[in-house]
């Protein structure tokens, strides 16, 4: 594996897209009547699938008594539901059922705009993006995951 060095300017460019997508996030969030958190939640839920509450703790970088509360907020609001687990009686699972009227309005000007964007690379390219969100995803949740552990030793 290569060991290029990283430009300064790349590295504000990358951390200036990093903000984007967070306040675009929060922007959405907001215009859904949610919190940041909820909508974030919602996300992984929709594509983790249902999973205890610990998990999605985990996954939201939450604890457990902020995670209580965000279920409860999520379930009283419709968007998902508590059921008892298949394998094991005595855990809960957390599963989505709906989610906030007017997301997909809210998001899609974001999603046709980066839509265009992509539609403007070879397939090639694409190729090399794709790879890279991939593998970026994976080395993301490696660093959160040794964060969190180290915090917790």
């Amino acid at each position: 594996m290569s060991t290029h060095a990283v430009p300064s300017e790349a590295a504000e460019t990358y951390r200036r897209y990093l903000s984007a997508v967070m306040l675009h996030g929060h922007a959405g969030a907001k215009a859904c009547e949610l919190g940041a958190t909820d909508l974030y939640a919602l996300n992984v839920l929709d594509l983790g699938g249902p999973m205890t509450p610990g998990e999605l703790g985990a996954r939201t970088g939450l604890t457990t008594g902020p995670t209580t509360r965000l279920v409860d907020r999520l379930e009283a609001a419709g968007y998902v539901r508590r059921s008892p687990s298949p394998n094991d009686r005595r855990k809960v699972i957390v599963e989505p059922v709906g989610k906030p009227a007017g997301l997909d309005e809210v998001m899609a000007p974001a999603r046709q705009r980066i839509g265009e964007i992509l539609s403007g690379y070879t397939p090639q390219q694409l190729e090399v993006l794709f790879d890279y969100f991939t593998r970026a995803t994976d080395a993301y949740r490696e660093a959160a995951e040794q964060l969190r552990d180290s915090r917790n030793a």
